[in-house]
């Protein structure tokens, strides 16, 4: 079953997410495939850029911007020996999330943590802290707004961490500068949602055509 993290105090308890072992150096991170090679051509090293911040903005939400993600998720929490399996760790998700097809795509669920914030304040807090921990693999965080401060410190915390820090946001921000080093637009088309790439440090950005996503 999912677990779940109703405020912050239930969070910090969990020393095993906060805390690395004997000091240990958080590990290095490989780049994750998104699950679709046409797309992987497009970005930087052939996927999901990990220890950096990657921006999805959003017209609506439930477009399957969370299994935009899943390979790369399902691939961050393979077993490797003598090593821990990863946290994953979702932050004010607006929607419930359905454990048992999550499970069926090949999530541990054991190792994904659901934490719902009662304020942004806490909700970045979170994220921070999880993504330099160097426990988790990825953060999935939401979000309705935020400002440039705080993306820094989400930046600088995944590259401490070595993290996938995912944040999602409205479409309306997508004039805003962003310290995030890949930025994408996910809209609603007629058949399926649409992807353009609006900033890709080291890839090329456009438009993501029909079949690519």
């Amino acid at each position: 079953m999912l677990r779940e993290a109703t405020s912050l105090a239930d969070l910090l308890a969990d020393a095993r997410v906060w805390k690395l072992k004997d000091g240990a150096a958080a590990p290095s991170r490989p780049v994750w495939p998104t699950g679709n090679p046409t797309l992987d051509a497009r970005l930087p090293g052939g996927g999901w850029p990990t220890a950096s911040l990657v921006e999805i903005l959003l017209d609506a939400t439930g477009l399957g911007e969370v299994q935009l993600f899943l390979p790369a998720l399902v691939q961050a929490q393979q077993p490797k020996v003598g090593a821990d399996i990863p946290w994953l760790v979702w932050i004010g998700p607006p929607h419930e999330p359905y454990a048992p097809a999550l499970a069926q795509n090949g999530l541990i669920l054991e190792r994904l943590l659901i934490v719902r914030p009662t304020t942004a304040t806490e909700a970045l807090w979170a994220a921070e802290q999880a993504l330099a921990s160097g426990v988790c693999a990825a953060v999935l965080l939401w979000l309705k707004g935020s400002d440039d401060r705080w993306l820094r410190r989400l930046k600088l915390a995944a590259e401490e961490g070595g993290a996938l820090g995912v944040l999602f946001r409205p479409e309306r921000h997508r004039f805003e500068s962003s310290p995030a080093s890949l930025r994408l637009l996910m809209t609603q088309g007629r058949a399926a949602a649409q992807l353009e790439l609006l900033k890709v440090q080291g890839g090329r950005p456009g438009p993501v055509a029909a079949g690519e996503s």
